[in-house]
């Protein structure tokens, strides 16, 4: 039995502590928040306080807050022997100002509190400052998931990266849709097969090759009447876009 003691109550914190409730091989010891209500409908399930003063005794403590806030968090929890971690793709381990073991248990998903995820499926990437404590960290992982890696914090940092462009930005490109469906009264729902169509078919080819569309066709007269269509802000994406598109295929504008 891994006892683990969660930090935070954000999206990541609120999945998190979510699925750790339901295996009955971890033990959720407690859950922090400094806003005990955002807590409260832990009460039947764990132990929850907004004291670190009170933090009961654990094999993990997960901080799972804003990156801002780890490593002042971090510096006021000092267990010896123990193992404290954070959830950020974007923050380096070295970041943790603890006396304590370091580590990071990195979840590769977007989450909102309102949609369940299917915690078999995230990749967890995980580091530590040693072998001990990257195998514990290992073995809580794959107690609730079906992909650990292990990653170093550079790596992680460009992951996260990654994950900006392919989920962050790919959701601006789907409000700039939906926002222009509205203008012309068009349901965005649409555009739904479209949208599931492009991201499944880079299960059978790369990025480069699914590129279509008319700026991969430097079809200049389409591209320039999109723009004439856009908002300011629209048009400056759309734009860069086009080009990005164009030198990636060799066709410059």
């Amino acid at each position: 039995m891994i006892n683990v003691v969660i930090l935070g109550g954000g999206n990541v914190a609120h999945h998190l502590t979510t699925q750790l409730l339901k295996n009955d091989t971890i033990n959720l010891v407690q859950v922090y928040n400094r806003s005990i209500e955002k807590i409260q409908h832990l009460k039947n399930s764990t132990s929850i306080t907004n004291k670190l003063s009170e933090l009961k005794d654990a094999d993990i403590y997960i901080i799972s807050v804003s990156d801002n806030a780890i490593s002042s968090l971090s510096s006021k929890i000092n267990f010896k022997e123990k193992l404290v971690v954070h959830t950020s793709g974007g923050v380096a381990m070295k970041d943790l100002l603890t006396i304590s073991n370091k580590g990071v248990f990195y979840l590769l998903q977007s989450f909102s509190k309102e949609r369940e995820v299917n915690f078999s499926t995230i990749p967890i990437c995980l580091e530590a400052e040693n072998e001990k404590d990257l195998k514990l960290l290992s073995q809580l992982a794959s107690k609730i998931s079906n992909t650990v890696h292990i990653i170093n914090s550079e790596q992680r940092e460009k992951l996260h990266l990654a994950a900006v462009f392919v989920n962050n930005f790919v959701n601006v490109m789907y409000k700039i849709g939906h926002d222009i469906c509205n203008t012309a009264n068009v349901p965005f729902e649409i555009l739904k097969p479209l949208i599931l169509e492009t991201a499944s078919k880079i299960d059978e080819i790369t990025p480069y090759e699914a590129q279509t569309g008319p700026a991969r066709r430097n079809d200049t007269k389409t591209t320039e009447k999109h723009e004439t269509m856009l908002l300011i802000n629209q048009r400056e994406i759309y734009t860069l876009l086009t080009k990005s598109i164009n030198n990636t295929y060799g066709e410059k504008l």
